[in-house]
């Protein structure tokens, strides 16, 4: 296995790669054609691969869907579930889909390694993955981390993080010990079984955390010398993006109007979500709730464009993992990111 797809998030989803549905219904006769297409020609038809299960991340896509931004752009998008968390860059590099969504940090990883991925968006613009403790643990600055016992999903990503941050307090990172708790955030840490857990989000674990009574103190990785790197961006492959790189730019224009429509209308795009996943994955109406207010100024670009991206963001994050031995070659912010808003 290659090093790249260690880092990612390898979650035990049992669905296989099922498509989740955003095909819209047609006038009887009219199958496979679009009636609001351009001078009646065939949409263009383009495969997203999720990085998770559906939840309040993805609400813009549904969005896009159900307002008929997708067909107004003469779309049809076809979203998919991956069977397993390694799979969405992998199958972007190997031309098995058009886009997937996937992490700034993977996509370095898997560029050093001369895998042709290329982001085309930005979508949560700052790290959501921190690093917890228990209110009741008194560890609640970095330094008091030093010689602990923290909780991580052996990803080496998450090591050079707390690593960082325990060093940039002037803190001994020597006696930190790691602990390979695989993505079992939340029961590692209400058992008591490290002092630390790095590699939940605060969109989800400390919102479930605190949901059942473990309130936690959070340490920001941005705070304390690692980048304030894009957690989540949409990755194509260089082939797909010459061949489809009008197609890709109309999909991020409905992309930006399904997330306009989020923001005013976050209880009906919720409850559309809810009932889409009732049966496949139930969610937790209040956890997403909840996630989705943390989620939208984070996803928010200012003054740009929805999904807008910098280089200087992408080299910055080029030089901390090339400085962490996270990547062997350095790479070029350009050669990893286009920028395909307008």
């Amino acid at each position: 296995m290659k090093k790249w797809t260690k880092m990612l998030l390898i979650l035990s989803l049992t669905a296989g790669l099922a498509a989740c549905g955003t095909q819209s219904e047609h006038p009887a006769g009219q199958e496979g054609k679009s009636p609001s297409s351009p001078g009646g020609k065939e949409p263009t038809e383009l495969t997203l691969v999720l990085d998770w299960y559906p939840n309040a991340v993805h609400s813009f896509l549904y969005a896009a869907e159900e307002q008929g931004y997708f067909r107004d752009e003469n779309l049809k998008v076809h979203l998919q579930m991956p069977s397993d968390a390694n799979d969405p860059l992998r199958m972007v590099g190997a031309g098995k889909v058009d886009m997937a969504i996937s992490y700034q940090t993977q996509m370095v990883q898997a560029r050093s390694e001369d895998i042709q991925v290329v982001s085309i968006a930005a979508l949560v613009r700052h790290p959501l993955n921190v690093i917890m403790t228990r209110k009741d643990s008194g560890l609640d600055t970095p330094e008091k981390l030093a010689g602990k016992n923290i909780g991580y999903p052996s990803v080496p990503l998450d090591e050079a993080v707390v690593r960082t941050v325990v060093r940039q307090t002037g803190a001994d990172d020597s006696g930190l010990a790691f602990t390979d708790i695989g993505f079992d955030i939340i029961p590692a840490l209400t058992a008591k079984k490290v002092d630390a857990v790095v590699g939940g989000y605060i969109n989800h674990e400390q919102v479930i955390l605190e949901k059942h009574g473990v309130p936690v103190n959070v340490i920001k990785p941005s705070d304390f010398g690692v980048p304030d790197y894009y957690e989540l961006v949409i990755a194509t492959s260089d082939e797909t993006l010459t061949q489809k790189k009008d197609a890709l730019a109309a999909f991020l224009r409905a992309a930006a109007k399904g997330q306009a429509y989020v923001k005013e209308h976050k209880k009906e795009v919720l409850t559309s979500l809810l009932a889409k996943q009732a049966k496949e994955f139930p969610l937790e109406e209040d956890v997403e709730e909840k996630s989705l207010d943390i989620l939208l100024p984070l996803m928010d670009a200012g003054s740009e464009p929805f999904g807008s991206q910098s280089a200087e963001s992408w080299q910055k994050l080029i030089d901390w993992m090339l400085e962490e031995k996270l990547i062997s070659k350095e790479i070029k912010a350009e050669e990893v990111m286009a920028n395909l808003t307008k």
